[in-house]
Formats: structure tokens, sequence, C-alpha cells
């Protein structure tokens, strides 16, 4: 959000309230759901009623926790988590977006077909295991944590097509590796909290469902 100016740029004294327009006029998340997130976050920081640094957030073991998808774990000691993308780690996520669709773009003035991958519900439970195996063991806390932040980006940029629903890989991938929203991108849906929970459902179903199929290859 700092990148693009949804919150000052140098990401210092942040309000709660700033962060929530942030969310919603740069992810189209509801406000509801953007006061939620916002205030849980600086409730749990103990800074409610106060200004953050962007950086805050980053404290180990608050809302950031280990088993990311793109950063390392925090190593011994250290008290805020790495801020630089682990180039490995998004490579492999990169990986696990596996379904591959057609859909209609227009090209100057023209429709054409575009081949995409999508990553689905289905590969972020594979990702998220992979990643768990890793990592020292998340709490039940971190672990909701972890799901409900990429069940807030697969509804920000759903992508659906006859057969599949997904988020385009390739937007991820620009968004976690360059920081940088897809050139011309606006908000064109409202993302709510019921329908994030109900997508993080989905992706634990899914983890659970990849580490049973695990556990069945080794019996």
């Amino acid at each position: 959000m700092a990148n693009h100016g949804y919150i000052p740029r140098d990401g210092k004294a942040l309000s709660g309230w700033q962060i929530v327009r942030g969310l919603v006029n740069c992810y189209g998340l509801t406000t509801p759901f953007s006061i939620f997130l916002s205030y849980t976050t600086f409730l749990l920081l103990k800074k409610l009623g106060r200004r953050i640094d962007l950086y805050e957030i980053g404290e180990h073991g608050v809302v950031e926790h280990d088993a990311s998808l793109v950063h390392r774990n925090t190593g011994t000691g250290e008290k805020y988590a790495p801020i630089d993308i682990d180039k490995d780690l998004l490579a492999k996520f990169v990986k696990e977006a596996r379904t591959e669709v057609e859909v209609e773009v227009e090209v100057d003035g023209k429709k054409e077909l575009e081949t995409l991958n999508l990553l689905t519900i289905a590969d972020v439970g594979r990702a998220r295991v992979r990643r768990e195996k890793e990592s020292p063991p998340l709490d039940a806390k971190h672990a909701e944590i972890a799901r409900g932040e990429v069940a807030i980006i697969l509804g920000v940029w759903e992508t659906k097509t006859k057969d599949v629903t997904g988020t385009r890989m390739d937007w991820l991938e620009r968004w976690l590796g360059e920081e940088r929203l897809p050139d011309g991108w606006k908000p064109a849906r409202a993302v709510g909290m019921f329908e994030t929970v109900r997508r993080a459902k989905a992706i634990r179903a899914a983890t659970e469902a990849v580490r049973a199929a695990e556990a069945a290859k080794t019996d």
C-alpha cells in the first residue's frame, strides 16, 4: 500500500484509520472487514489508540508468524521477521500454480485469448503443507492468520472460468516479488470478512487433504 501511496510512503506514524482506508482503497476490502483487520492488529501489538511504524507489524509472534510462503522464518533471538522476499521461496510458490486456463483479454481494442496459470485453493493447501514441514510448529492463532492472509488475496484477485476459480499467478508473483500492483488494476469487487472466513476454511480443508494423502502413502 505504501509503494502506491495508499498509506504514507515512508510507512511511519500510521493511525489505525489510515490503514483502514488503505485496505479499502488499495484492495477493495469492505470497511467493516478493514476496521477489524486494522484495529485487531493494533490491539495485538498493544498499540491501540496510538500510531505505529509499518515495520512494527512484523514483530515476531504477534501477528507475524513462521511458515510464511515467501519469507524465511525469523531467526532465533530476532525480534522482527525478515522484510525481504526470499526469492527461492517465491519461486517454489509460483510453481504451485498448476492450473492453466485461457481467458479473454482486450489488447489494443481487440479481444484475444491469453493463457494464464491460476493459483487455486488446492494449490495453497499444498504450499502450506510444504512450508509448515520446513518451519517450527504454528499455534492455532497463527495458523489461522496464515490461511487468512492468502484467503484475502485469493478474493481480491479472484478469477473465474467455466471450470475453475483461482487467482492469477503472474499478478501474485509481481505483487509479492516487486511489491507492485498489476498495471492499471483497480478493485472491481468488495472482499468481506465472511467470504474470507469461508475461503480460509476451504484452505484448511485442502491442507488437511494433502496431509491425509501423504499419510496414506506412508501406511
